[in-house]
């Protein structure tokens, strides 16, 4: 009796395969003709500009540097970063204030708080400045004592006003105004039912907002108020309308005195916003990496992260 014959079925070949003959294929990039041209046409521009600033001798680089460092100039720097910081934290307790009083039971503080955030948001800075300014023809003396009785303390507003505390005073006065907006945001953006669970678990409402809703809505608070103290930089530049001397003050005083230098001199104020709104810009990043850490699972990298990551690949 003959054995059945064995049939032997050879496996297909791998280069016959569908995805092995996808693989031998030599994969060709999109190609795109428009991101390059769009690239080269900003490089041409950006070259023109830096070439424009090089060679334009109306810049005056060399009296740009002459009075970059010099001390009516860093004076005048000094008394903006003063009052920019003075500025900026008195605002914030106000709008803290301000936002708390939005959040309040009472219909009184609600009103009186969206009044408040209603008018400094409609008025523009200056005519704060201005009016502040002009202060002591309204008011000669301001006293503290019983309302509407004896008073106890008197005071002159005049030898009290300095131009200083006109600028800190309604500097605080606008933002604050602001200020109260992006703490009422920050508390919002904390979920209802965290406050519905510190409740029921009979937290005071003091406790509530001091250990469970300032923590989450900080989140959301720092960054956005770090914006506001950026913009609150430049808007120190309007104290020149009462007399403060700070940097755009001085910058403008120097261009009256020197009015051949005034493109330098402008320059100059020009460089120093760009310098602070820069040491800012990056205080800002890592604060906002900081407080990402909760939400994201990864923060992203800081520059210096990033080019170390470059130089370990190469």
């Amino acid at each position: 009796m003959s054995s059945p014959a064995h049939t032997h079925v050879s496996a297909p070949d791998a280069a016959t395969t569908p995805v092995a003959g996808l693989t031998a294929r030599r994969v060709i990039p999109l190609r795109h003709p428009g991101r390059w041209l769009a690239t080269v046409v900003v490089l041409v521009v950006l070259a023109q500009v830096v070439h424009g600033l090089v060679t334009n001798r109306f810049y005056q680089w060399d009296r740009f540097a002459y009075w970059f460092f010099e001390p009516v100039v860093l004076d005048g720097l000094l008394i903006t970063l003063y009052v920019t910081a003075i500025s900026a934290v008195l605002a914030l307790i106000g709008g803290t204030v301000l936002a708390l009083a939005r959040h309040s039971r009472s219909p009184v503080p609600r009103a009186v708080s969206w009044t408040y955030i209603w008018l400094f948001r409609s008025v523009p800075l200056v005519v704060v400045l201005l009016f502040l300014y002009n202060f002591s023809a309204l008011y000669q003396s301001l006293s503290l004592g019983v309302p509407f009785g004896p008073s106890f303390i008197t005071f002159g507003v005049t030898a009290l006003a300095t131009e200083t505390v006109i600028a800190v005073i309604g500097l605080t006065l606008h933002e604050s105004a602001y200020a109260a907006e992006i703490v009422r945001a920050g508390i919002l953006s904390v979920d209802q039912g965290q406050h519905e669970a510190a409740a029921s678990l009979g937290i005071p409402r003091y406790r509530q907002f001091r250990r469970i809703v300032l923590p989450q809505a900080l989140r959301s608070i720092v960054p956005n108020y770090v914006n506001l103290v950026i913009g609150l930089v430049k808007s120190t530049s309007l104290v020149f309308y009462v007399s403060l001397l700070d940097l755009f003050g001085t910058v403008q005083s120097l261009g009256s005195t020197y009015p051949g230098d005034i493109i330098p001199l402008l320059l100059v104020a020009t460089v120093w916003y760009v310098i602070l709104t820069s040491v800012i810009s990056v205080v800002q990043y890592y604060v906002e990496r900081r407080f990402a850490q909760g939400a994201t699972r990864n923060p992203p990298p800081t520059p210096f992260q990033r080019l170390r990551g470059l130089a370990v690949r190469r």
